[in-house]
């Protein structure tokens, strides 16, 4: 069991290995500090027993200045990745150890959900896949009237395959926003009305 710590003038990380996980946590604008690693070893290291086979557990910590309410400027998210599955959440408050204190709720719930759906696809040939986090949703509202809402996505590489399993496990029936592992380009995968799918690759013009 180890740690280290790594800075420059914003960015702060530490690499800790934990009984349960090995956890690397990153922080932006804000200084990492020893109680803080301390509190997200003690909350995110627990969710190992939870998941087996986890390969690597991050955790992102952020202070948002220009968010427009305080109560989304502390920002904390997790990703968890390990073979054939990539979980991520993330949770705002205005208090860091609250949003930590979501985020690992939030995970935790995410790690059910994966388990059951996975548990539920194997009798379908449904394997597991890259499971994302909910959509993140940073904006509220839009400048542009005709814009009602504008949503973040993180997007993690994978084949068409995956994308469509992933879009299944999700319960995405119309369309699915993924980043094409094959191609290095951003594609859209959408069910068709005989139920097949369909792949969209923009191109500029």
């Amino acid at each position: 069991m180890g740690k280290s710590l790594h800075r420059n003038a914003e960015f702060y990380f530490v690499l800790e290995d934990t009984m349960d996980l090995k956890i690397d946590t990153f922080a932006r604008n804000m200084e990492l500090t020893d109680r803080v690693v301390e509190y997200v070893n003690k909350k995110v290291g627990k969710l190992g027993r939870h998941i087996p086979n986890v390969d690597e557990t991050r955790v992102d910590l952020s202070y948002v200045k220009s968010a427009r309410s305080a109560t989304d400027r502390q920002v904390a998210q997790i990703t968890i990745r390990g073979k054939g599955f990539i979980l991520r959440v993330e949770e705002r408050a205005d208090d860091l150890f609250a949003a930590i204190d979501e985020a690992v709720d939030k995970m935790q719930r995410q790690i059910e959900r994966y388990k059951g759906k996975h548990q539920r696809g194997r009798g379908d040939g449904i394997s597991a896949a890259d499971v994302a986090a909910e959509p993140v949703e940073m904006e509220e509202t839009a400048e542009n009237e005709a814009i009602a809402r504008r949503k973040t996505f993180t997007l993690t590489p994978m084949d068409e395959l995956e994308a469509i399993e992933q879009m299944k496990l999700l319960g995405h029936d119309e369309f699915f926003v993924f980043y094409n592992a094959s191609t290095s380009a951003i594609n859209v995968l959408y069910t068709r009305r005989d139920g097949s799918y369909g792949l969209i690759e923009p191109k500029l013009g």
